[in-house]
C-alpha cells in the first residue's frame, strides 16, 4: 500500500456502514480520501476521529447527492481544484426500495437507477478524466457489487435491486474492456458480497422491521471489515495484477 500514500482516493456513500469503514482504512494506511454523502455530519465526524487516532491520511468530508449529476460534477471540479485529482474512485454507494416488479413505484425504481447505475457510471467517467488529463497510469476504480449481481434471488422486494447490480457487472467488465482498449493500466474491480451487517437492509425494511429482524436471523452476515480488507487486497496487488471480481460470502 505504500505507493497509495498521500494520493487521493474518493469514497461515495462514506457517512455509514461499509463506506465509512472504508474511508477510515484509507486514512489509517496514509490516503487522502474525500468521503461524500448527503449526510455530511457523520463523515465530520468521521473525520475528527482519524484526526484523534493520529491516522496518517486525512478524510476530507465532502456533501453530495449523488442522484444529481450537476452535483457529482461540481464535487469532482472541487476535487480537481483543492486535491488535483482523483488516484482512487470506490463507488460505493447504493441503495434498494422495496419495489417489486408487478406493483412498484416508478419513483422508486428511477431512484435505484439513479445511485446504483448513473452516479456509479458518472463518477467512474469522471475519475477516469481526472486520472487522464494528469497522467495517471495506475489508478484504480472499485465498484461495490452484491450477489444480487450475478443471481436473481427468488425476493420480489430486490428484483429490481438486483437489475441494477446486474447493470454493475456488466459496467464494470465494460469499463476493463475500454480501459484495455486505450492502453492504460488503470484498473477496474468488482466487489461482490453477499448479506452484510449494516444499516442497508433496516433502510429497505423502514417500514417493516420485523422482516429485516428475519433476514438476519435465516442468513448468517458478513461484517463491514471483511469488505475492507478484501479492498486492501485489491488496492496492494502488484500494478502488472488484475483482480476482475471478488466473491465474498459468509460462512
Amino acid at each position: 500500500m505504500e505507493r497509495w500514500q498521500g494520493r487521493v482516493a474518493l469514497v461515495t456513500g462514506a457517512s455509514v456502514g461499509i463506506g465509512a469503514a472504508i474511508a477510515v482504512e484509507l486514512v489509517r494506511l496514509g490516503m487522502k480520501v474525500v468521503g461524500c454523502a448527503r449526510d455530511v455530519g457523520k463523515i465530520q465526524k468521521l473525520a475528527t476521529e482519524c484526526r484523534s487516532a493520529s491516522h496518517p491520511g486525512v478524510l476530507v468530508p465532502f456533501k453530495c447527492d449523488l442522484s444529481k449529476e450537476e452535483e457529482i460534477l461540481a464535487m469532482f471540479a472541487a476535487i480537481k481544484e483543492q486535491h488535483k485529482g482523483v488516484d482512487v474512485c470506490i463507488n460505493n454507494a447504493g441503495l434498494a426500495h422495496p419495489e417489486p416488479l408487478l406493483n412498484g413505484k416508478t419513483n422508486s425504481w428511477k431512484n435505484m437507477m439513479d445511485v446504483n447505475v448513473l452516479a456509479l457510471s458518472i463518477c467512474t467517467r469522471e475519475a477516469y478524466q481526472s486520472m487522464k488529463e494528469r497522467n495517471v497510469d495506475d489508478g484504480h476504480i472499485i465498484n461495490l457489487n452484491s450477489v444480487c449481481g450475478h443471481h436473481v434471488l427468488p425476493v420480489a422486494d430486490l428484483h429490481f435491486y438486483t437489475a441494477t447490480k446486474y447493470a454493475v457487472t456488466a459496467l464494470t467488465e465494460g469499463l476493463r474492456q475500454e480501459l484495455r482498449a486505450d492502453k492504460t493500466h488503470i484498473r477496474a474491480t468488482c466487489i461482490s458480497p453477499g448479506l452484510v451487517d449494516t444499516e442497508f437492509a433496516a433502510r429497505l425494511h423502514s417500514e417493516n422491521p420485523e422482516k429485516k429482524d428475519g433476514i438476519y436471523a435465516a442468513y448468517k452476515s458478513l461484517e463491514a471489515k471483511d469488505i475492507v480488507s478484501a479492498i486492501a487486497y485489491v488496492l496492494s496487488a502488484p500494478p502488472h495484477v488484475q483482480i476482475g471480481d471478488i466473491h465474498i460470502e459468509a460462512v
